[in-house]
């Protein structure tokens, strides 16, 4: 509040973009725990009833004539299936309703995410971790039950002249670790980047009062890219999901 008066006095501007991913009691004022319900925990929720609603109800009629929401629903599973079958391949269908599920809660937090006054939990590394982790143990887990000590040959580069390969391997073992790094912050640094743009502009817009057109263009613009972003962004996630499975089952190839 003194940084907001002294703002006001100077006529200065006081922005601060990165307020929006506070995470913060959904009741009272008091300390965050492990079971402390949040604004986190609230928007969350909201993703994964969404992500029920449209797969789940929006299917349980079943009409020869679809709904908008079956239609809908159809079309994202039959681009997902469609997605794995190509990536992964036949034996890679065996997991698609597990992928079905991280496409349709990335993209479903990405889009309530752009709703005035919500939380974007996938700006969190807290949750993109968890989810890149997440899948990062059990591919590796499924590498190594289909294949044995033969996953290594992910890593081992036989084409390579024999004195570089113990050298490659090395540089290919720490990438195979790097990836859940990346995975994570690669979802989470885009859905922060565009919402922290976002209310830079709409502060200026509101210190600029009548006179700030520029900044409403700005934030049109930045807000329509970031329609395009949250989808990109869960397909990205999902696709990379989808090639790491395939090393997991065809190490070789």
């Amino acid at each position: 509040m003194a940084d907001d008066a002294k703002a006001a006095e100077t006529g200065g501007t006081n922005i601060h973009p990165m307020d929006q991913f506070v995470v913060e009691p959904l009741f009272g004022d008091g300390a965050l725990h492990w079971y402390t319900i949040s604004n986190a925990t609230l928007w969350f929720g909201m993703a994964i009833l969404a992500t029920t609603g449209l797969l789940v109800l929006a299917q349980s009629g079943r009409s020869l004539v679809p709904t908008r929401g079956q239609s809908v629903a159809e079309m994202i599973y039959g681009f997902v299936y469609k997605m794995v079958e190509d990536i992964v391949g036949k034996d890679g269908l065996a997991y698609f309703p597990y992928i079905l599920a991280i496409f349709m809660f990335t993209l479903t937090a990405n889009v309530i995410g752009l709703l005035p006054m919500s939380f974007t939990t996938t700006s969190h590394l807290a949750v993109t971790g968890t989810l890149a982790f997440g899948l990062f143990f059990i591919i590796t887990l499924i590498g190594f039950m289909k294949n044995g000590l033969g996953y290594f040959k992910l890593l081992w580069v036989s084409s390579a002249p024999a004195i570089l390969r113990p050298i490659l391997f090395l540089i290919e073992l720490i990438s195979y670790f790097v990836r859940p790094v990346s995975h994570s912050i690669r979802l989470m640094g885009n859905m922060m980047a565009g919402h922290a743009v976002i209310k830079v502009f709409a502060g200026f817009a509101g210190a600029m009062g009548v006179g700030a057109v520029f900044p409403i263009i700005g934030i049109m613009a930045v807000y329509g890219l970031e329609m395009l972003v949250t989808v990109i962004q869960a397909y990205v996630f999902t696709i990379l999901t989808c090639v790491y499975l395939k090393d997991a089952l065809h190490p070789g190839h």
